[in-house]
């Protein structure tokens, strides 16, 4: 494999690793925390830490040399998904919510991809999301020791938080064609943020005042955003979208294995199957990285 393909992947993997202590940091939070608000700090945070750094390294560049249309379409990703997904795991709880949101994603992603990149996933990518699509399945029917009733509407807007996560890849790496990952994840956070503002004025967020809440919001903002959303944009420069997307499975995968070794859930049978299913297609996948070429004039 050569070595930038190779950084690629971990990066990409580190990232969605940090992304997957999300749901146990959670739990560390105040009794009455709001998950909405949870989801606007991250952002709010993650994106003023990368702006920062972005300013202090000169990175940003002239305003007007930031493509307006596709910057918002990015933020607008960036900022439904928050919406989407958290409102998703309200309705149908945590564990549905982000299986069904994070496994439709390398299905929208190798579609937008094919459609408004020209990018054509190839017989391993195919194969690599079929088995982390079935391992996901299989969580989802083996369900949480806690059983939650399923609305179809919280799986319509997981699956709308999906599409909203594969548009926000597919839009971040035509910025990365021009921009350097840190100005682009910086600028994009900090919209998103920007459009989530309006909310603060129907939201309590009287719970971020107890130590606690404070630490939650710190670590979500600057180690599950700021952090892994820098580490998935440079890996991004490195992978096709599809692909990436689909090494980020490991979200859910880490989310499952924190779970269990931290917070104490147990799984049945089925659900370990399904672990085992993702990390086999995550094992394909990057196996067959070595293959891809990449557009060294682009790059």
């Amino acid at each position: 494999m050569i070595a930038k393909e190779k950084v690629g992947v971990y990066c990409l993997l580190t990232a969605a690793m940090l992304w997957g202590t999300c749901g146990t940091a959670q739990t560390f939070a105040p009794q009455g925390y709001d998950p909405m608000v949870v989801g606007m700090m991250r952002i709010a945070i993650g994106g003023a830490v990368l702006f920062l750094l972005a300013v202090l390294r000169g990175e940003l560049g002239p305003v007007a040399t930031w493509p307006v249309k596709l910057s918002l379409l990015s933020a607008f990703s960036v900022a439904a998904f928050q919406l989407l997904f958290f409102n998703a795991v309200h309705q149908t709880g945590v564990a549905i919510g982000t299986i069904v949101g994070l496994g439709s994603a390398p299905i929208f992603a190798g579609i937008l991809a094919f459609f408004f990149a020209g990018e054509r996933p190839g017989r391993r990518w195919v194969i690599a999301t079929l088995l982390a699509i079935s391992g996901c399945c299989l969580l989802l029917l083996a369900g949480r020791t806690a059983p939650v009733a399923v609305r179809p509407t919280g799986i319509v807007l997981a699956l709308g938080a999906g599409g909203c996560y594969a548009m926000y890849a597919l839009t971040v790496k035509k910025l990365l064609a021009n921009k350097s990952a840190l100005a682009v994840m910086a600028v994009v956070a900090s919209l998103g943020a920007l459009m989530l503002l309006p909310l603060i004025w129907t939201r309590d967020f009287s719970w971020l005042a107890e130590p606690s809440g404070t630490a939650v919001a710190l670590y979500l903002g600057v180690l599950t955003y700021a952090l892994p959303m820098f580490l998935f944009a440079y890996g991004l420069t490195l992978t096709p979208v599809a692909t990436a997307v689909t090494i980020t499975l490991m979200e859910p995968l880490t989310a499952g294995l924190l779970g269990v070794l931290i917070v104490g859930e147990h799984f049945p049978l089925a659900a370990w199957c399904g672990l085992f299913m993702m990390l086999s297609g995550l094992f394909v996948l990057t196996v067959s990285v070595r293959r891809v070429t990449i557009d060294k004039e682009r790059y």
